[in-house]
């Protein structure tokens, strides 16, 4: 069940690192880009605001931002990890990327029948952490190297791998017309700011605008 996925990192790591090398990032910079941050919606959104110099205050931003859906991630697999060591817990959490989280609790879902500590496949995640990790690092670097020869690879429809890959794992997190909202909100404020405001500016707008939705809707369910 992994293995589409893991296939599907792969035409848009080569899309990242051949964007970072256009940007000017070096061969070794970019596996330090997308090692020590591992997220890649917020490294496309480095890279789209990227400037020389870069405006570092304005990049730890929005990489905050982009990644902040990462603490309500890490917070819903609290009842699956309370009972294990931080040696575990910590690197679980560190290598949790939206298609591993995604899987992770999908899987845990179809055990129900066990208790909520035995329904978490912990050995299926922590594969799953380390091939995409291994995976996203490599690709992205092997698109820096030899993005000077791809050329301009989006022509190619490369781009789309990474909204198709987030469309299917959205579909597997469907739980009904209210709890989609957010990102409908989400969607509808990324489009309005690519249209009206300057370059990279959607980013963070339709993460805030989902976060806001989000938080309205839990407040008048209370």
């Amino acid at each position: 069940m992994s293995i589409p996925v893991l296939l599907g990192i792969i035409p848009f790591a080569l899309v990242l690192g051949t964007q970072a090398t256009q940007k000017g990032f070096s061969t070794l910079e970019i596996p330090l880009l997308t090692g020590l941050n591992f997220a890649g919606g917020s490294e496309f959104a480095i890279l789209e605001l990227w400037t020389n110099p870069p405006q570092i205050m304005m990049l730890i931003f929005i990489t905050f931002l982009v990644n902040s859906r990462h603490l309500l991630m890490g917070a819903s697999l609290v009842p699956y990890l309370k009972h294990l060591p931080n040696k575990k817990v910590l690197p679980a959490l560190f290598f949790m990327c939206d298609e591993s989280w995604a899987m992770g609790i999908a899987d845990a879902k179809r055990n129900h029948r066990h208790s909520i500590e035995d329904a978490f496949n912990f050995s299926f995640y922590a594969g799953l952490c380390f091939s995409l990790y291994i995976m996203w690092v490599a690709f992205t670097t092997l698109g820096g190297v030899i993005g000077s020869v791809l050329g301009d690879i989006t022509r190619w429809g490369f781009d789309m791998a990474f909204p198709a890959v987030f469309l299917v794992l959205l579909r597997g997190m469907w739980t009904g017309v209210r709890n989609a909202i957010p990102w409908l909100v989400s969607l509808i404020g990324a489009i309005i700011a690519y249209l009206y405001l300057p370059q990279g500016w959607y980013v963070p707008v339709g993460a805030i605008s989902g976060i806001v939705a989000a938080i309205v809707m839990t407040g008048d369910e209370k």
